[in-house]
């Protein structure tokens, strides 16, 4: 793995910097209220991935980037980002979230009742709409210019899909779809059958729903990630730096809206992810093309990018 951007990469964002591109960034980090010291992170990684997935997009075609991490690692802001510098390339994104292609409550309820009941709650491998997916980035990489694609959304607020018609829509052919979510390229376990928290030892004694899980990723999921032709990971240090992320999360939307999960919900609802997230951590950083590693404090330390 390379430890470092090109130097082709670099220059060019040290040249754009001095542009008027510098006011975007400004604003970029004004509207998404993020810290002053955001601004070297930005300099140093995120401006420099726009431009190396601006260099692997090919004319004329549609690059499938997938931007995996941990939950409260970045990938909104990374990818709001990424679409934000792109476009003023004139390049056209459009970004679609795993997290939008979740089935209806109605299905999770009739998965919960036919395999097991913790496949009520939304997020692991096995609770999203894939043929939905599938769909959908085919239908952006064979868009044209008069095409009109309507991409899903899910309102966790209410945890069902939203309508259709709150559905936003693009228009016209797409040169890159950034593709994000927590689980996104994740790889089946070897062994799924040892318990490996409270929640599966309590809940899933017999290991249905993690086997299930699992035998999702082997059987379906994997047509869904063949899609991404370039992974992106956000790398957090380990589980716990997740959790603490995660409470971060809770904390502010406590602070905004008066609700959220008490603490103890909270790690109870981590811990449907940690069987997952751990094998990311360990499984993925060997095959991305970018890997991201941030540090606890949340910020990136450095970036690995795999020989072409």
């Amino acid at each position: 793995m390379l430890k470092t951007w090109p130097e082709s990469i670099v220059e060019r964002s040290r040249y754009l910097v001095g542009t008027n591109l510098r006011s975007n960034i400004v604003d970029f980090i004004s509207q998404h209220q993020l810290p002053a010291e955001f601004h070297s992170e930005v300099l140093q990684y995120y401006l420099p991935l726009a431009l190396w997935l601006q260099e692997r997009h090919a004319p004329g075609k549609t690059l499938v980037v997938g931007i995996s991490g941990g939950q409260g690692t970045g990938k909104s802001t990374l990818t709001d980002f990424i679409r934000c510098v792109l476009s003023e390339f004139g390049l056209d994104c459009c970004a679609l979230s795993l997290d939008d292609i979740y089935l209806t409550r109605a299905e999770r309820r009739q998965l919960a009742q036919d395999v097991h009941p913790l496949l009520q709650t939304r997020g692991v491998p096995g609770t999203h709409d894939v043929q939905m997916g599938v769909d959908t980035l085919e239908a952006l990489c064979h868009a044209s210019s008069q095409t009109t694609i309507a991409l899903p959304r899910f309102d966790k607020a209410v945890d069902e899909r939203a309508p259709h018609d709150r559905w936003p829509i693009h228009n016209g052919k797409v040169d890159i779809v950034l593709f994000e979510g927590w689980c996104l390229g994740a790889r089946p376990m070897v062994r799924a059958n040892y318990p490996l928290n409270l929640l599966e030892k309590t809940e899933d004694q017999a290991g249905i729903w993690r086997n299930y899980v699992n035998q999702q990723l082997k059987d379906h999921y994997q047509q869904l990630f063949d899609k991404v032709e370039v992974m992106v990971l956000l790398k957090a240090p380990d589980m716990s730096s997740i959790l603490e992320w995660r409470k971060l999360q809770e904390q502010k939307l406590r602070e905004r809206t008066g609700m959220g999960m008490r603490e103890e919900e909270l790690e109870r609802f981590v811990q449907h992810y940690e069987r997952v997230t751990r094998n990311i951590l360990m499984d993925m950083p060997n095959w991305a093309n970018c890997v991201l590693q941030l540090g606890r404090d949340h910020r990136i330390k450095k970036v690995r990018l795999r020989p072409e």
